[in-house]
């Protein structure tokens, strides 16, 4: 069941609805780990009344999309169609959720794709440094996983595993968004920051006593991700990380990219990856370098880590980055559908759909003494994945003893 409903007065020519279900791959077993992605490809492969073909020809008649994606929080499902055909597709959104289909034919189609795109997840350098990064920072936590699971897995999963699933997954909560009137409900009252700045006091600890892990790989590019787990989005050291991270990695002002890119030429591949997360959410520089400059790179990085626990921003660095966090907030909130997308999660994680505009209020009462407590707060272990030239990870695992 749908329990609770958010409607946005947006006017456009088209309209969106998504459901936020909680649970995606945390709620995945041991043993079953890819099981939710599979069960959330399968709910839009036919429902009461229409099988796959027809439910599939059905939404294309009217030019609409229905798409459905997972992570691990959460299943987003959005459907999205013209106004003047939305009272005819929404009815959909209820079908599919309550009343799919579910067929074993189906399921060896998804579960045959699903190995097959895991595959081609090995064959980029990043995934491959990224799930060995997260596996040390998270350990048995369920962000150590990947959402679309694991082959050996999956090649185990049956047809009777996903029915079991299903029986779980309706009891989840499950929050409506949309800019169609014909969705209204009522508006609960969320929370928006869970606590104050004191939280800069409580220790904090990485799941792991190891902090270096490599993938000796014979290729030409290095791929380094340093970083550590830091905090969920409701709490207020969310705000100075945000900041931080526009000041690291947001346009070609940034530390990064005058770091290796303008000054020193080493890389094309540089940046922050620090996704929303309920629970504590992964902070991590990542880079890519050639083999003869990867040692350069990897002692400027740790420089600038070092530096970075050691030494405040400037009052100008600052506004630099508060200026650019609250364009990127202006830029994203321009398509509707990240503005449903984002409110959907936020509904899902208790927090208030409004948020975002109590955040950027909140930003200019952050200084550099609260990036600078946050900074050592989180970062004083950092974690690091290294792929590539054997040779050259070992040099690097040699640097990372000495300095951590």
């Amino acid at each position: 069941m749908i329990k609770k409903y958010l409607y946005l007065n947006a006017v456009r020519n088209f309209s969106i609805a998504m459901v936020w279900i909680n649970g995606g791959s945390d709620m995945d077993e041991k043993g079953k780990k890819g099981i939710n992605h599979i069960l959330c490809s399968l709910l839009s492969r036919g429902c009461d009344g229409l099988n796959n073909l027809e439910l599939s020809e059905y939404v294309d008649y009217y030019g609409a999309e229905l798409n459905q994606e997972i992570s691990e929080d959460g299943i987003l499902i959005s459907l999205k169609s013209l106004d003047e055909y939305f009272d005819k597709l929404y009815p959909l959104i209820d079908l599919i959720i309550n009343r799919p289909l579910l067929e074993l034919k189906q399921f060896k189609h998804v579960k045959k794709s699903t190995l097959n795109a895991i595959k081609k997840s090995k064959e980029n350098p990043f995934n491959i440094a990224y799930e060995k990064w997260r596996k040390l920072v998270y350990v048995d936590h369920p962000y150590a996983f990947n959402s679309i699971g694991y082959a050996e897995d999956i090649l185990r999963m049956t047809h009777d595993d996903i029915l079991n699933e299903y029986e779980k997954f309706k009891d989840r909560d499950k929050y409506l968004v949309s800019n169609n009137e014909l969705i209204k409900g009522s508006n609960e009252k969320f929370v928006n920051f869970d606590n104050h700045k004191k939280n800069h006091l409580k220790k904090f600890s990485v799941e792991s006593n190891n902090t270096f892990v490599s993938t000796p790989h014979n290729s030409n590019q290095v791929i380094l991700m340093m970083g550590n787990q830091t905090c969920p989005q409701q709490s207020y050291e969310y705000i100075p990380l945000k900041i931080l991270e526009s000041y690291l990695s947001y346009g070609m002002s940034s530390k990064l990219f005058k770091l290796f890119r303008e000054k020193n030429g080493l890389s094309y591949e540089v940046g922050v990856h620090n996704p929303l997360r309920k629970k504590n959410s992964p902070y991590l520089i990542y880079l890519s370098v050639s083999n003869k400059n990867a040692i350069l790179a990897f002692k400027l990085l740790l420089e600038l880590w070092k530096n970075l626990l050691k030494t405040k921003l400037s009052e100008k660095e600052i506004n630099l980055a508060k200026d650019k966090l609250r364009s990127s907030y202006l830029i994203n909130n321009q398509s509707l559908d990240e503005i449903l997308q984002r409110r959907s999660q936020l509904i899902g994680y208790n927090m208030d759909p409004n948020f975002e505009e109590n955040f950027l209020s909140k930003i200019d009462t952050v200084n550099s003494e609260d990036i600078f407590k946050t900074t050592n707060k989180f970062f004083t272990k950092p974690c690091i994945s290294v792929y590539g030239d054997p040779i050259v990870c070992n040099k690097i695992q040699d640097i990372w003893n000495m300095n951590f």
